[in-house]
C-alpha cells in the first residue's frame, strides 16, 4: 500500500505525541503506515506513506536519488548568485548540500493560504523559490536559504518522484497505484548486513528464501542461514519442497 498525504502546517510527521500535539493520527486513519521520508511540523505537503519496509527505505534513502521537489516562500528577493550558490552545494558546517536545481517562481494559484498567516514585514519583499533535492537532512532547505540570505518563510513539499499533491486539499490523502521507483541492486555491505534484512516482512519471506536459492546465486544457503538461523533456513526449505 502506497499513500499520498498532504501533511497540514503544524502537524507532527507521526502518529503519536503529547497532549496537546497534532499528530498525523488526525488526518490518516489507516493503520500500519509509515511516513518515507519526514516533513517538520512547520512544513506542509506532500507526505508518502507505506506499510512496505523496503519501499519506505528505497524512497527515503538518499542513494536512489529520488527527487524531492519544494515551494520555499523566502523573505527578500534572491538573486542569481544566490540561486547559483544553492544550486552548486551550500557548507552548512556540518555537511556540504548536494547540487540541486534552484529557480525563483510565482506563487502558484492552486496554493492554499496558510493557517496561521506567515509573518510578514511590509519593508521586505518575499518571493517563492523552486528546489529540487535529491537528499533530505534535518531543516536542509530552511538552512541553505538562511544561509545564502535569504530565510524561509513558509515551505510547502509539492513532489517527491513522479508522485504530487495533484488537489489534494490540506489533511486529504488517497491510495496510490501505478509504477514504483525501481529497485537497486544491493551492495555487497547490504547483503551482510542483517539490519538491511530485517526491514522485510515476514509475509514476503518465502519469495525472499526463493530468490536467494535460484542456481545462479552459489552460496546463498549459507548466507540464508547466517541471516535468518539455521532452523529458520531448515523450516523454509521443508515448506518450499511441499510447494
Amino acid at each position: 500500500m502506497l499513500i499520498l498525504l498532504n501533511k497540514p502546517f503544524n502537524v507532527l510527521c507521526q502518529f503519536t505525541g503529547e497532549p496537546g500535539q497534532r499528530t498525523l493520527a488526525e488526518c490518516l486513519p489507516v493503520p500500519g503506515v509509515y511516513a518515507a521520508g519526514r516533513l517538520d511540523a512547520d512544513s506542509e505537503g506532500l507526505l508518502v506513506l507505506t506499510d512496505d519496509g523496503l519501499l519506505q527505505k528505497r524512497i527515503s534513502d538518499p542513494q536512489h536519488k529520488l527527487p524531492k521537489t519544494y515551494l520555499a516562500q523566502v523573505e527578500g528577493v534572491p538573486d542569481e548568485a544566490a540561486l547559483a550558490r544553492l544550486r552548486a552545494g551550500v557548507d552548512l558546517g556540518d555537511f556540504v548540500t548536494r547540487p540541486c536545481e534552484a529557480r525563483l517562481v510565482d506563487e502558484p494559484a492552486w496554493l492554499w493560504p496558510r493557517n496561521p498567516p506567515i509573518r510578514e514585514r511590509k519593508a521586505i519583499p518575499t518571493r517563492w523559490v523552486e528546489l529540487v533535492l535529491r537528499e533530505g537532512k534535518n531543516r536542509q532547505v530552511r538552512r541553505m536559504t538562511a544561509k545564502v540570505g535569504f530565510p524561509t518563510l513558509r515551505l510547502v513539499r509539492v513532489q517527491v518522484g513522479d508522485w504530487t499533491l495533484d488537489g489534494l486539499a490540506p489533511g486529504e490523502w488517497r491510495e496510490q497505484a501505478g509504477p514504483l521507483p525501481r529497485r537497486r541492486a544491493a551492495s555487497f555491505f547490504q547483503m551482510y548486513d542483517p539490519l538491511h534484512w530485517a526491514a522485510i516482512r515476514r509475509d514476503k519471506l518465502q519469495a525472499h528464501f526463493l530468490y536467494l536459492m535460484t542456481p545462479d546465486r552459489p552460496g546463498n544457503f549459507d548466507l540464508f542461514a547466517m541471516l535468518y538461523g539455521p532452523r529458520r533456513f531448515e523450516q523454509q526449505l521443508v515448506e518450499t519442497r511441499r510447494r
